[in-house]
């Protein structure tokens, strides 16, 4: 998944050491809890050997679970996501979405619509535990071995769309189509219920052209970015600098270490 994924160019990966890149198998099940597990690991070794690490990201979920901690829910259950996978199959997002809307209202109006993987997640926790998804979570914060800072880079919302539309046409000529054919036929995993992979395979399956596919693309990027920002907007604790503001970062981690 280098291309629809955006992978960190072999220059940039020889360049600095990196982790959790192209580490797993894309049919490996994986949540934002495992993550979270596995990173403080690795964490704790590196600041074994370095003052500081930097985490860089967009999902917002991942972030908070290495930043907060998440919540203890049950493990997938094998058969009943297969069941619920098969249903997205045949019957589309919008019946899950109206048994999540049953099963758990509060969680129902904010969960990302746009991202199947969270709105099967949620429906197979409620069945498998008889109690609403949103009940679950706790939102309280984890106390962490190390003190953190958070950046967000700011940039205009014109710009950023330029930029993603760019982009876009950059995975486009770097092979995308041709890696989503390639991963077509697991095309009903979780990691590839993602903008990009879903917008080719729906190309592949006759029901859009391919400009129409390319389109879609970048509307959806762009709405995932937008969504990216209500997210982040919500932590109080994050502080905002603009692109060409980014060289003082050095200065302000040391500021705060000090």
């Amino acid at each position: 998944m280098a291309v629809g994924t955006a992978q960190p160019s072999a220059e940039q990966l020889a360049a600095v050491p990196h982790y959790f890149i192209a580490d797993r198998e894309v049919s490996d099940d994986y949540n934002a809890g495992r993550f979270e597990a596995e990173a403080l690991v690795l964490l704790d070794r590196l600041f074994g050997e370095h003052d500081y690490v930097l985490a860089v990201g967009g999902s917002g979920l991942y972030v908070d679970a290495l930043c907060r901690g998440f919540d203890a829910l049950p493990p997938t259950d094998p058969a009943l996501r297969g069941r619920l996978e098969a249903r997205l199959r045949d019957e589309g997002l919008g019946t899950l979405l109206e048994e999540l809307r049953r099963l758990d209202p509060i969680y129902y109006e904010s969960v990302d619509r746009d991202n199947p993987a969270r709105v099967v997640r949620a429906v197979e926790v409620c069945l498998q535990t008889g109690r609403p998804y949103s009940e679950q979570r706790s939102g309280e914060s984890r106390e962490r071995p190390f003190r953190i800072v958070k950046i967000g880079i700011e940039t205009p919302r014109e710009e950023l769309y330029e930029r993603i539309d760019c982009r876009v046409d950059g995975m486009l000529e770097a092979g995308l189509e041709e890696e989503a054919r390639r991963l077509y036929p697991l095309r009903g995993l979780n990691a590839l219920m993602t903008v990009g992979y879903r917008e080719m395979f729906e190309y592949f399956d006759g029901k859009i052209p391919y400009e129409e596919a390319v389109r879609l693309i970048k509307r959806n990027s762009r709405r995932y970015a937008k969504r990216q920002m209500t997210w982040f907007r919500r932590d109080a604790d994050i502080a905002w600098m603009k692109r060409d503001e980014i060289k003082k970062m050095k200065i302000f981690c040391e500021s705060f270490a000090d």
